[in-house]
């Protein structure tokens, strides 16, 4: 940088060294140029000062290039020398360090890794794996609840604040990154943690449901209605509830399902009814015995 400085200042002393000798020159050949019609100059004096006054004007032009030229390497070596003092571009809390002091760091291809520093952590995102027979039901700002193995026993909140395209394949399995927001003012969350997420694409409230169980369930000697076609179909589905000590066939209709619980949206079914879930058998002749679900509606 001092260089670049000394060679900037040389540069402008020429300036203005050939800018007198521009002056000069001028001077000359405007005086002889009066003089050649009295005829005390010869016109070859006259050519000779002209031809000294525009190497004059040429110089001091070129000098004004070079000092363009050496003002642009002085800044060069300024940015250079800003260079060397390396400089986090965010604040925040160093996360861990790559190098040691006294190490040498060399950049080629790939700029090396000083430091990792995290912005705010107060506030962290979650990287989750969906699958892709999911992810068409996920949207951004839908809710999310997610534990780490740290706290089992607290469960974390937060919102979807992206989706991204980019496939995630692993031994020919597909997944979509599906980025969770969540506050962490008491800083428990920290870095690498690995989170059990859910992510709650619709809900419904105060609804009639039953155990995904009694969805499947017929009773063994029974004729299974349409076979498991039909009771796979929901607008046909059916459960089967416990009247007078005899399993009856319920016809329903089922809404969202959660694989535990699924939501009846219509039919014959109501709050309070016993739901068939499961039946055993005993004895030499095989009685069945409908078992009555512990679950109430």
């Amino acid at each position: 940088l001092a260089q670049a400085k000394a060679n900037l200042a040389t540069a402008k002393a020429q300036l203005a060294k050939d800018q007198a000798s521009l002056a000069y020159a001028k001077l000359s050949y405007e005086r002889d140029r009066g003089l050649v019609a009295r005829g005390i100059v010869s016109q070859d004096t006259v050519d000779a000062d002209k031809s000294a006054y525009e190497q004059a004007a040429a110089q001091v032009e070129l000098d004004r290039a070079t000092i363009a030229q050496r003002q642009a390497a002085l800044e060069g070596a300024q940015v250079n020398l800003d260079y060397t003092d390396i400089v986090s571009p965010v604040d925040g809390i160093v996360v861990s360090r790559n190098v040691d002091v006294g190490q040498t760091v060399a950049a080629s291809f790939q700029t090396p890794t000083l430091f990792l520093i995290a912005k705010d952590l107060t506030k962290m995102q979650v990287d989750t794996n969906v699958s892709e027979s999911d992810i068409g039901q996920v949207k951004v700002e839908d809710r999310a609840a997610f534990t780490v193995e740290a706290y089992p026993k607290k469960t974390f909140e937060g919102r979807v604040t992206e989706v991204r395209q980019a496939p995630i394949t692993v031994q020919n399995v597909v997944t979509y990154d599906a980025v969770i927001g969540v506050d962490n003012p008491e800083r428990l969350l920290l870095p690498g943690m690995t989170a059990n997420a859910k992510i709650v694409t619709e809900e419904r409230n105060d609804v009639l449901r039953v155990p995904q169980q009694a969805l499947r369930f017929e009773p063994q000697g029974l004729p299974a209605a349409g076979g498991n076609a039909a009771r796979s179909a929901r607008p046909g589905a059916r459960v089967w509830i416990l009247k007078a000590g005899q399993p009856v066939a319920m016809p329903v209709s089922v809404g969202l399902e959660d694989g535990t619980w699924a939501e009846i949206t219509g039919g014959g079914l109501a709050q309070g009814d016993a739901v068939i879930t499961d039946e055993s058998t005993a004895g030499a002749a095989a009685a069945r015995r409908p078992t009555r679900t512990p679950f109430r509606l």
